[in-house]
């Protein structure tokens, strides 16, 4: 999952968010769960979509994230125990997002879920779908 880390890092830079942002890391930590979900619990290539606010990198927005599968499996929720070493994915999205979903898309599905960046007493501009790119991951 280390290209899919890179190439999320090359984007967030070009859209003007700095590495050291907090919510540089937070993106970073929920594709790579998201991508690493879709590619070992389907066996299916995935899609990966990073949708950036087209506003400057000092004003609120939110960060979309989407990563999309062949398998029609809806995402299922699990809960570790103890040492378990699986099981925590869904958990650590729902914990670091703003908000998360998953739709059916095509033959397979889409996972998604958004970052705001901004004041908590400031209102996110919802992304208007104007800058976006695509990069594949295959199941190894």
């Amino acid at each position: 999952m280390g290209r899919a880390r890179r190439w999320a890092r090359s984007r967030l830079a070009g859209s003007g968010i700095a590495a050291d942002e907090p919510v540089a890391e937070t993106l970073i930590l929920l594709i790579s769960e998201l991508v690493t979900n879709a590619v070992v619990h389907t066996g299916c290539p995935a899609v990966l979509r990073m949708l950036l606010p087209g506003v400057p990198a000092d004003e609120p927005g939110t960060v979309r994230v989407e990563v999309a599968d062949r398998s029609t499996c809806p995402p299922r929720p699990r809960h570790a125990e103890g040492d378990d070493t699986n099981g925590r994915g869904l958990e650590l999205v729902d914990g670091l997002a703003d908000r998360w979903g998953w739709r059916q898309e095509g033959a397979g599905k889409s996972i998604w879920c958004e970052v705001d960046r901004c004041e908590a007493d400031t209102a996110a501009h919802t992304f208007d779908g104007t800058t976006h790119e695509d990069v594949a991951y295959e199941a190894v």
